[in-house]
């Protein structure tokens, strides 16, 4: 009863595939495709009703040996060790009978990839018998003879492959054989497993040749040989040889070659573990290999447990000791161990790499293994080593980007600190000194120590995020947020979550960067000095400048010697509590102050004064040494400009108000004289008002707009406010004309624009001199004049008193008298002794050529200004030359060409 429920389960489970399988054909009639369903369902209970032997033949250490490649291949050597334990636990269990079928199970059900290898010879030789005798099956029930000819195989060859498929099975001849017939005569053609060995065994007896020393004695030996030891038939004569005996054939040797690899990479690998060189990174790759090469020797402890086995279970009656069915020989040693020589290899490699190098160098050393080698296992392997070597690296990241200290104490991380007794000097050949050494000098990013598991990008960010702490703690004094940040936001690093890592250094930045700005802006106020600066050194406090140099104007014309700082110091008060400026925050006044320069032979108070703000720590990080350098340079040149605005000014005040008092009734020549000199101090005036306009407005208002801009856009740093201020400083310099170079000359030559403004600059004080000269002419000549017209009045006046009136005294009059007492005694002081006296009358003339002679030079001078300026690459620079001369008055000229420079050119 129940072999027919399960012969009816069977039937129709089949006519469910067949009718699932074979499906209708285009056009396919229903007779057709009923009898083709038909045909695959008698073909189906046939391959049922055969009865085939299994395709496999039990062989236990062939299966066990299976399972432990694929162990070794996909995991780390201890699971394979740990399945030898279960399976050495395995094969002493009394109870399981079918253990070979367990182990080939497992093996099954591990979804393996690769093709499955057959698991002996009997397998091998069971499978072709078997494959014959299914052709033998197919030909049968094809219905092919060889006594029917190639017609028959034709025709059956046609219906195989018609559109329409097979439509009638093959009748069987009288001659053909059913399918059991065949697996009968099959099945005894293959020999009889139980009773006699394989062919392949039976061979190898048959040719056997005994060996000196012996298999058994290798195998012996050979645990010792793995582990680097001397044995009796192995020996290591050196660190980097092995010995082999010389009688052993050439196959046994090649053999013996193989596993010699793994003893000596061992033998070498455990003098670099043992070594002490290197850094911690260095150590920590040690402990690494050294626990990969534990795990080799658990191999090892395993390999030796089998041949243990193996060689107290051989039989000396047995072909070669029975040593082919115990299931340990040489070359099964030589597959157990390719996996860990390969592993071997890969740390030989490693080692021989590292001893020159060190920290991120011997990171991305491995991590080149992991990321470009083609090797799946080779990857994995780096991997794994990486998890262990980077520990220390991880440990130094975290202190720097949570405490902000370096805990390197062999140079090994991508930050390196600086010697602090060292001379630190910039590229420009500046040098620096307090916060602005702790922020730039104290540590640098070295670029050959990045590993290649980090980005250059993320390496900057870390960089800025220790430097920031540190320079909060020690430069701000701010240790107390510090110690609270590093609690509230330490974790443990490690390698592998890449994403999570960098969500953390993301963070760190954030408020580490936001805490230091907020630091910068509102405890130490770095914005309001800087605000300060183009104030008070840059002359944006117009009516300070303005003050401060009428208060000063009358002392500073003395020479420079006679300056005192208390003097300089009250007048600075002075102009401090007469202007806006006595506003400002007493912190910024605090750091305004007046001094004098060095002093030089000649100089005089204008030549030395100069204003100085006060920069301490930690605003020095961005207002730098050279930075005050160069805020004094551009004060300097400002200073002098206001300079001559203000003498020009004073000029040309006294030429007006001179015209309605001591310059009228001038001589024709002099009145002459006065009209050009007017005109070309209106040319002066015009210059000066034209550049003070420029570099004021067009140069440094506009720069400090770019760098208010720059500073508080969302997500600055403190690197980049430096930049910025650095740009800004450059930026007032060279479109100032302090550090712009003429066009077409080299830095050598005396062609900056500073120099030509120097040289328009000291032609400008010398025509004011000379016109001060000019007045105080006017002036002597005004005062003779009126002391010559009080004398002839009072001599009139005397006179009158003592001649008698006759009528002919009546008839000449006083004028008459006048003319005799002038033309008998003359007078120094009178107009017509001016005429005759020489030195007054050379002295006009003199100071009519000086006059000329300097407005000439301005007049050429700032021609080749203008024709310089025409041709610079910046815009504002040669609208500058257009604003001086947009009536086109002055011709421009080119000092290189010496030609005048065209209207549309100039334009241009």
């Amino acid at each position: 009863m129940a072999q027919e429920e399960r012969e009816a389960r069977v039937r129709s489970a089949l006519s469910g595939l067949v009718q699932q399988f074979i499906r209708r054909l285009p056009g396919e009639d229903d007779d057709t495709f009923d009898e083709r369903q038909e045909n695959a369902y008698e073909l189906g209970s046939s391959i049922l009703e055969s009865r085939t032997a299994p395709a496999v033949v039990a062989d236990l250490n062939h299966a066990g040996d299976l399972i432990k490649k694929k162990l070794i291949k996909n995991n780390p050597p201890d699971k394979a060790l740990k399945f030898s334990n279960l399976y050495s636990r395995l094969l002493i269990q009394p109870v399981l009978n079918q253990k070979w079928a367990i182990l080939y199970l497992l093996y099954q059900l591990a979804d393996s990839d690769e093709p499955e290898p057959p698991l002996s010879d009997q397998s091998r030789q069971l499978s072709s018998a078997l494959r014959e005798d299914r052709r033998l099956l197919e030909g049968v029930r094809a219905g092919s003879s060889l006594r029917n000819g190639p017609r028959r195989e034709e025709k059956v060859y046609d219906e195989a492959f018609a559109p329409q498929g097979l439509r009638n099975l093959p009748v069987r001849d009288g001659n053909q054989r059913g399918p059991r017939e065949a697996e009968a005569a099959a099945t005894k053609n293959i020999p009889d497993q139980g009773k006699s060995q394989p062919p392949k065994t039976l061979m190898l007896a048959e040719n056997y040749v005994e060996i000196s020393p012996s298999e058994t004695t290798l195998l012996r030996d050979l645990p010792f040989t793995l582990q680097g030891l001397t044995s009796t038939t192995l020996a290591f004569p050196s660190t980097s040889v092995l010995k082999l005996p010389n009688s052993l054939p050439p196959p046994i040797i090649s053999i013996l070659h193989t596993l010699a690899e793994p003893s000596l990479l061992y033998r070498g690998l455990t003098e670099f573990v043992a070594s002490t060189e290197g850094g911690l990174l260095g150590q920590s790759l040690r402990a690494a290999v050294a626990g990969e090469l534990r795990s080799y020797l658990g191999l090892v402890a395993t390999l030796e447990g089998q041949i243990r086995r193996a060689l107290s279970s051989l039989d000396e009656n047995e072909p070669r000791g029975g040593i082919g069915k115990a299931g340990v020989t040489l070359k099964r040693c030589v597959v157990w161990t390719r996996e860990a020589t390969m592993g071997l290899r890969l740390l030989s490699l490693i080692a021989e790499e590292s001893k020159n190098r060190r920290g991120g160098q011997l990171i991305s050393l491995i991590h080149g293994f992991s990321s470009s080698h083609g090797d799946p296992l080779v990857g994995a392997f780096a991997e794994r080593l990486l998890t262990h070597v980077t520990r220390p690296f991880y440990d130094m990241l975290r202190q720097w980007i949570y405490d902000g200290e370096l805990s390197d104490p062999y140079h090994e991380f991508f930050v390196s600190e600086q010697d602090p007794n060292a001379v630190n000097t910039a590229e420009d050949g500046r040098s620096r000194g307090g916060a602005s050494s702790v922020w730039e000098d104290k540590y640098k990013l070295d670029d050959d120590m990045i590993p290649s598991i980090i980005t250059e990008d993320f390496a900057q960010k870390v960089f800025l995020i220790g430097k920031s702490l540190n320079f909060i703690r020690h430069g701000c004094g701010d240790s107390l947020w510090v110690e609270e940040y590093s609690k509230a936001a330490s974790k443990e690093l490690r390698y592998g979550d890449t994403e999570t890592l960098e969500t953390w250094i993301d963070e760190a930045y954030k408020t580490t960067m936001a805490r230091l700005i907020h630091l910068m802006a509102d405890k130490f106020q770095l914005f309001e000095h800087l605000k300060a600066l183009k104030n008070y050194i840059l002359l944006g406090q117009g009516d300070f400048i303005a003050l401060l140099m009428e208060s000063l104007s009358a002392n500073l014309d003395r020479p420079a010697g006679a300056q005192y700082r208390h003097t300089l110091t009250a007048q600075l008060e002075h102009a401090i509590r007469g202007s806006n400026a006595q506003y400002d925050s007493p912190e910024v006044l605090r750091r305004l102050d007046a001094r004098m320069l060095q002093l030089s032979h000649g100089d005089i108070g204008w030549d030395c004064f100069t204003l100085e703000y006060k920069i301490d720590a930690p605003v020095d990080v961005v207002v730098t040494e050279w930075g005050n350098r160069q805020y004094l340079k551009v004060f300097n040149f400002l200073w002098r400009i206001k300079r001559v605005e203000f003498v020009l000014s004073t000029t040309w005040r006294k030429c007006m108000t001179g015209a309605r008092g001591v310059l009228q009734g001038v001589d024709a020549s002099v009145g002459e004289t006065w009209k050009s000199t007017r005109g070309v101090v209106a040319e002066m005036i015009h210059f000066i008002g034209q550049l003070q306009y420029y570099i004021l407005f067009e140069v440094i208002e506009s720069s400090w707009d770019e760098l208010q801009t720059a500073i508080h856009k969302e997500g600055c740093t403190l690197d980049d406010i430096i930049r910025s201020h650095t740009d800004y400083l450059n930026a007032i310099t060279h479109k100032g004309l302090l550090g712009a170079k003429k066009r077409g000359h080299s830095d050598d030559a005396p062609s900056t624009f500073m120099m030509q403004l120097g040289d328009l600059l000291r032609i400008m004080l010398a025509y004011r001199d000379a016109v001060d000269g000019l007045y105080s002419w006017n002036v002597a000549e005004f005062t003779r004049r009126q002391e010559a017209s009080i004398r002839v009045n009072s001599r009139m006046d005397m006179s009158d008193d003592e001649v008698l009136p006759t009528p002919a005294t009546t008839r000449r009059g006083p004028k008459h008298l006048a003319h005799d007492s002038l033309s008998s005694t003359p007078v120094p002081g009178a107009i017509p002794g001016l005429r005759s006296a020489g030195g007054e009358d050379e002295l006009l003339p003199t100071l009519q050529e000086r006059l000329k002679a300097l407005g000439g030079q301005f007049r050429a001078k700032l021609s080749a200004l203008l024709g310089d300026l025409a041709y610079q690459p910046d815009v504002d620079m040669r609208f500058l030359g257009v604003v001086m001369n947009f009536n086109d008055f002055y011709q421009p000229v080119r000092r290189r060409t010496g030609t005048k420079v065209p209207p549309k050119e100039k334009a241009r």
